[in-house]
């Protein structure tokens, strides 16, 4: 079952990634895109707020269920302006950098359990580099309209997203049977996160906990 997601899912990317390099689709401001990596799953929102500055959230979940691991991204007229990683669990690791708009660090920290340490010349230009990975790769998924919706699962078809609209997801007979297997095993309700995209429907994240909780909201994004 994993590995036929795996592949539906990489279908959905390479859809974008191809649709990606000709089409600027007409899309809201706030909007939620992911997809499948070879040790978990990534959700990205992101915000323009104008066509000089944007905010971008990536929040990556292990399969092997490690603590999540969420970075905020910001970018001014093209340049980044700062990078703040945040690791949850017993050992914390929050990594914070902030660039004038020459590209020069001015501040960077990392705050580990009990203590703090700089962050060396080679981790700073890692995590440039993965900046502008993920902003490529959020282009691609924009372009290609490959879209995330999540929300509490309540049956068939039907969710109750994040915002607490009940709302009929285009879940197949194939996506309505893994989640009622999955129900099966635990007595919360089911938290399921799912790509739309032109070349299909795919499941991206299933699980009892409430991830509701930490979805942002455009309002305070």
């Amino acid at each position: 079952m994993l590995k036929r997601n795996y592949q539906r899912v990489c279908a959905l990317l390479c859809g974008a990634l191809l649709t990606g390099c000709s089409t600027t689709p007409d899309l809201p401001a706030f909007t939620a895109s992911g997809y499948l990596a070879d040790r978990g799953v990534v959700r990205i929102w992101r915000k323009n707020s104008d066509h000089q500055s944007i905010h971008m959230r990536t929040v990556f979940t292990p399969f092997n269920g490690d603590a999540m691991e969420t970075t905020d991204y910001s970018w001014l007229d093209n340049n980044l302006i700062s990078v703040q990683r945040q690791v949850a669990g017993e050992q914390t690791d929050d990594v914070t950098l902030r660039f004038d708009q020459q590209g020069n660090l001015n501040f960077m920290q990392r705050q580990l359990a009990g203590r703090r340490e700089a962050v060396s010349s080679d981790s700073i230009e890692l995590y440039r580099f993965d900046a502008q990975r993920m902003l490529a790769q959020s282009n691609a998924l924009l372009n290609g309209r490959v879209l995330l919706s999540q929300g509490h699962w309540l049956g068939d078809t039907q969710v109750r997203n994040c915002e607490g609209k009940v709302v009929n997801a285009p879940f197949d007979s194939s996506i309505q049977a893994t989640l009622a297997q999955q129900q099966r095993n635990t007595s919360s309700p089911l938290m399921v996160a799912w790509l739309e995209a032109p070349e299909g429907v795919q499941l991206l994240h299933i699980t009892p906990t409430d991830e509701c909780s930490w979805q942002p909201k455009e309002s305070d994004f």
